[in-house]
C-alpha cells in the first residue's frame, strides 16, 4: 500500500507541474502558428498582382471567385494571427485560420507531402487552441474573467 501511495503523491506532482506548463505552451503554440500565417498574408500583399494569378491559376478555392478568395486568404492571414497572439477572441482566431489551413490543402493538388505534414501539424496545433483555448496568458482571460469562469450549477 505504501508503494501506491508514493506513486500516487509522485504522479499528483507531476500532473501539477505539467499543468502549470499549460500556459506558457498555448503561448509558444500561439506565437509559432500566428506567424506562419502571418507571413504567408504578407507574403500575398506584397506582390497582389502574383497573388492573384495564383489564386486564378494555381490554387483552386472552391465557391469563391479568386479575387475575393485571394482577399478572404490575406486579410484572414493577417488579421486571425495578431487576434491569436493577443490571445483575444483566440477560438474564433484559430478556428479561422484552422479553416484557411483546410482551404488550402484543398484548394493547391500540386502541394508535396512534406508540405501537407506542415498543414497538419499547423491543423492538429489549432485545433488544441480551438478546443483547449489560449490559455491564462491571454487579453480575453484578463478582460472577460467575470464572463469566462464555468457558472456553478445550481
Amino acid at each position: 500500500m505504501k508503494a501506491i501511495h508514493l506513486t500516487c503523491r509522485a504522479y499528483a506532482l507531476f500532473e501539477k507541474i505539467a499543468a502549470s506548463l499549460q500556459p506558457l505552451f498555448a503561448l509558444a503554440v500561439r506565437l509559432y502558428v500566428a506567424r506562419v500565417f502571418f507571413l504567408s498574408g504578407l507574403t500575398k500583399i506584397r506582390d497582389w498582382n502574383s497573388t492573384l494569378y495564383l489564386f486564378t491559376e494555381e490554387y483552386h478555392v472552391p465557391i469563391l471567385p479568386p479575387p475575393l478568395a485571394a482577399a478572404m486568404g490575406a486579410g484572414g492571414e493577417l488579421i486571425l494571427p495578431v487576434l491569436l497572439v493577443l490571445g483575444l477572441g483566440g477560438r474564433f482566431a484559430a478556428a479561422g485560420l484552422f479553416i484557411l489551413n483546410a482551404v488550402a490543402v484543398i484548394s493547391y493538388p500540386g502541394l508535396e507531402a512534406v508540405m501537407i505534414k506542415d498543414h497538419v501539424l499547423w491543423g492538429v496545433l489549432l485545433a488544441y487552441l480551438l478546443i483547449h483555448g489560449t490559455g491564462c496568458w491571454s487579453l480575453e482571460r484578463r478582460l472577460c474573467r467575470k464572463h469566462l469562469q464555468p457558472q456553478a450549477q445550481a
